[in-house]
C-alpha cells in the first residue's frame, strides 16, 4: 500500500497516483486528504471511482503529516497489507524506485529507507540552504541518538506490517520531520533490520513546500525526548 498524503495537491494528485500504479503492479495507493480547500478531495475521489487499486481516507481537518500517516496505517494493517509505503504527493519522491524498495523488504528488510546521503543518492534543483538544513538536521538528529542511518529525515519508506504493529503508533507524538525520525529511531530500538537504498530526490515541480517554523523547531527538541523516553 503506497500511502500519499495531500494538502492543496489538485496539481500533483492524479499525476503520481497514474505513475505509482504504473511503477509496479503489487502496488495499491491510498489518498488522505486533509480537507484540501483547492479540491484535491474531490479529485482524489473521481480518481478513485475510476480504478479499484486507487482508495481514499478523507480527515476533516490538517493535522500535519504525522498523524496523517498514523491513520493511514491503521486503516491498511486493518485491510491486511503487508507493506506499507510513505511517499510525497509532488514528484520529490520518484515512483520509479518502489520496485527497488519493494523489493528490498521482500528479500527480509523490516523498514527500507529511500536515502539521499547513501552512496549513489543525492538531491537535485536544491540550493546550498536547503542542502546544509536537511543534512545538518540529520547529522544533529543522528549524532543525539546514536545510531548509523544517513538520512533520518527521509520521507520515503517501505515498512513491514510487523514493524508497525511492534513499535507502538499510539506513543508516537511528532508531526513533519521529528515524524519520520522518531518512527526509524521506534524501529532501530525494537531491533528490527532497516536498510538505506539510493534515491535521488527533487525538489517539488509545482506548489508550495509544507515545511515551517514550527516543524523545524520541533525536529530540534523532538530527538532529545526520544532519547530520553524511547
Amino acid at each position: 500500500l503506497v500511502i500519499i498524503p495531500t494538502y492543496n495537491e489538485r496539481d500533483n494528485v492524479a499525476a503520481i497516483t497514474a505513475a505509482a500504479l504504473a511503477a509496479d503492479p503489487r502496488i495499491d495507493v491510498l489518498i488522505v486528504d486533509d480537507n484540501s480547500p483547492d479540491g484535491t478531495g474531490q479529485i482524489a475521489d473521481e480518481l478513485a471511482a475510476k480504478e479499484p487499486r486507487i482508495q481514499v481516507l478523507h480527515r476533516a481537518k490538517k493535522e500535519g503529516l504525522g498523524r496523517a500517516y498514523l491513520h493511514a496505517f491503521a486503516w491498511g494493517l486493518d485491510r491486511g497489507y503487508e507493506y506499507l509505503i510513505e511517499m510525497d504527493a509532488d514528484f520529490s519522491h520518484d515512483p520509479k524506485y518502489l520496485p527497488v524498495m519493494l523489493n528490498e523488504a521482500e528479500a527480509g528488510s523490516d523498514l527500507v529507507i529511500g536515502s539521499r546521503y547513501v552512496e549513489g543518492g543525492g538531491t537535485v534543483n536544491w540550493g546550498p540552504g536547503r542542502k546544509i538544513l536537511s543534512q545538518g538536521g540529520s547529522l544533529y538528529a543522528r549524532t543525539i541518538l546514536g545510531v548509523g542511518l544517513r538520512d533520518l529525515t527521509a520521507g520515503f519508506m517501505c515498512f513491514r506490517r510487523v514493524v508497525l504493529l511492534a513499535i507502538d503508533l499510539n506513543a508516537v507524538k511528532s508531526s513533519g520531520y521529528a515524524f519520520q525520525i522518531e518512527l526509524k529511531y521506534r524501529t532501530l530500538k525494537a531491533g528490527f533490520r532497516v536498510k538505506e537504498t539510493p534515491i535521488v530526490f527533487e525538489d517539488r515541480r509545482v506548489g508550495q513546500s509544507k515545511m515551517s517554523r514550527k516543524i523545524l523547531i520541533e525536529g530540534l527538541t523532538m530527538v532529545w525526548k526520544l532519547k530520553l523516553s524511547v
